[in-house]
């Protein structure tokens, strides 16, 4: 089902619905400030497997990523020390992805891996999802096969029709972007970017 939302003033029980949906296990594909992406309740174990295996991801090798509303509790999610929140504070909300040490409260499936991805988009609309949920969101890119038009994962009838099947809701919030997020590795001592994408980090 395809559910038209805006960057503020949504319909109260469109918003309702994303939530039940969420803390149901279920799967939405929604826009953030890079490209439209696929993600579930970020502490629901089950949910995050549908994705895996959705996406062909094996956790054990591929790193998981999640979005939060902003700063204020990601010591819950991820090991930060204060060079790196203050690198994240000049950066987010934005483009990146910054790769930290897992913390204790996500979910098993985390533990395999060591690291987590931290994202805060500068996109209202996935932003006022999680912090009405109050939990982070599990998220990664839609994928797009060899020789497949781009606008199947940037128009969001066209990523209804090929993905609507698959997932519980997609939501519009217009045309989505095609360049992804930068990483920054900050595991180590010095931060690292690892993908330059669209965002220009500010050191």
């Amino acid at each position: 089902m395809l559910l038209k939302l805006y960057e503020k003033n949504n319909n109260p029980k469109d918003l309702d619905r994303i939530i039940e949906t969420l803390q149901a296990g279920g799967l939405i594909i929604y826009p953030t400030d890079t490209m439209y992406a696929i993600g579930c309740h970020g502490l629901k174990e089950r949910a995050i497997e549908s994705i895996c295996k959705f996406k062909n991801i094996d956790p054990r090798k591929n790193n998981l990523s999640i979005i939060c509303y902003d700063l204020s509790n990601i010591s819950e999610y991820a090991k930060v020390n204060n060079s790196t929140f203050k690198l994240m504070k000049r950066n987010l909300p934005g483009p990146f992805t910054f790769i930290l040490n897992t913390g204790n409260r996500l979910p098993k499936i985390f533990r395999n891996r060591k690291e987590v991805g931290i994202r805060i988009p500068d996109n209202n609309i996935i932003r006022e999802i999680c912090r009405l949920l109050d939990a982070p969101i599990l998220t990664t890119t839609l994928p797009l096969e060899e020789g497949e038009e781009i606008e199947y994962i940037t128009t969001p009838e066209l990523i209804e029709e090929k993905f609507g099947n698959q997932v519980d809701l997609v939501i519009d919030g217009g045309i989505g972007g095609i360049e992804p997020s930068t990483i920054v590795d900050c595991t180590n001592e010095e931060a690292e970017i690892v993908r330059q994408g669209k965002g220009i980090l500010n050191e």
